[in-house]
């Protein structure tokens, strides 16, 4: 496979980096943002870029003063301004709003790997001036642009054991990829939330990470959390949402319209990437020798999904549901009136028929069990 894949959300970049507008690229480190930029300024040979580094104290300081003389003179002949690890930079949002006013025809790109600052500091500022864009781990759709329908189901192990982290294709050894995902875990993975307001409880979030790995696609109790890592509920609920917000994990809440049994207080994790989800318990062993494989097809399916209906624009909520008495739906898409259901199965012979009080309250929703043999009509 060539080193470098086209990202499903290229083209789609390339509309959206526009005069006066700034785009953002969210994701987590090492997804290949700017990998992706890279290869768009390639596209672009004509137009002159300057290029910055947030986590650079020069770059940033180039920033610092906020007046409109500095950044005409930082952008004289500049058609383009790119800042990586835009989250970085205090009152990013002000600068670039005052950039974007009053420097014509600029155009901007702004990467971040987490979206404290981001969303904090660029949310008021830009409205209606910039677009965001997200960028996940490789997608399968990205995958089979270069793979044939026999090397997709050849590679299905692997991807379920290593995920998609773009530099894991340089590596043909097992070991190697392994190496790699520790790497990422120790070196890149909590580097944002560590710095964000000087969190100095590092082990008890690798422990929270650790227990929701273990209970991926199960309810999770907050209270219970707490008590095994002797925090407050209010703390394992802050932690979640910052791990969220590093793009590490994701929230799936419980669905309920009016059944008096339904289960909606509690919610759902999954990971962004199964190989951070092995690499945090450190089991990278083979399918055969594991026990929790139907949890591994569950958490890539619920995450391919969700950059399916990010990369091809299809606006769904995602919920699971579950009633008191044990009846359960994996995976449920909320349109509009349109309800389908989705249940997850590894094993293909294992049936699996639509929960009969979720039949009973929603007589027109669909229903479909995932499993081995039609699961690449539901993730591409």
């Amino acid at each position: 496979m060539e080193s470098y894949l086209k990202r499903a959300v290229f083209d789609n970049f390339n509309k959206k980096v526009l005069p006066n507008k700034v785009l953002i690229l969210l994701g987590a480190r090492r997804v290949g943002k700017t990998e992706l930029i890279k290869n768009y300024l390639k596209t672009i040979p004509s137009e002159s870029y300057l290029q910055l580094n947030g986590e650079d104290i020069h770059d940033a300081n180039l920033l610092k003063e906020r007046s409109v003389s500095n950044y005409k003179r930082l952008l004289t002949n500049i058609d383009l301004l790119v800042i990586d690890e835009a989250q970085v930079i205090p009152e990013i949002g002000l600068i670039l709003k005052l950039i974007v006013d009053s420097i014509d025809g600029i155009k901007i790109i702004a990467t971040g790997s987490s979206v404290f600052d981001l969303n904090n500091n660029l949310g008021e500022p830009l409205v209606g001036r910039k677009n965001t864009l997200y960028l996940f781990p490789l997608a399968q759709m990205e995958f089979s642009t270069q793979e044939n329908y026999k090397q997709t189901t050849e590679n299905l192990e692997e991807r379920l054991l290593f995920g998609g982290y773009p530099e894991l294709i340089q590596y043909q050894d097992w070991e190697e990829k392994k190496e790699y995902l520790n790497e990422i875990i120790n070196s890149y993975l909590l580097k944002d939330i560590l710095v964000f307001e000087g969190i100095k409880q590092a082990d008890k979030i690798y422990n929270l990470l650790r227990l929701i790995a273990y209970q991926v696609g199960k309810e999770v109790s907050l209270q219970e959390l707490g008590n095994q890592l002797q925090l407050s509920k209010n703390t394992v609920d802050n932690y979640l949402d910052l791990l969220s917000k590093v793009f590490i994990i994701f929230k799936v809440e419980g669905f309920s319209r009016n059944l008096r049994k339904e289960i909606v207080k509690s919610s759902r994790w999954y990971f962004y990437d199964n190989g951070i989800r092995n690499g945090i318990i450190n089991n990278f062993n083979r399918l055969d020798f594991r026990n929790d494989v139907g949890d591994l097809w569950e958490n890539y399916l619920a995450v391919e999904r969700l950059k399916k209906q990010n990369y091809q624009k299809i606006q769904t909520n995602n919920y699971f549901w579950r009633t008191y008495d044990q009846q359960e739906l994996d995976w449920l898409e909320v349109k509009g009136e349109e309800l389908a259901g989705f249940e997850f199965k590894w094993n293909e012979n294992k049936k699996s028929k639509i929960p009969t009080a979720f039949a009973k309250a929603y007589p027109d929703a669909t229903f479909e069990v995932i499993n081995r043999s039609n699961y690449l009509d539901f993730i591409m």
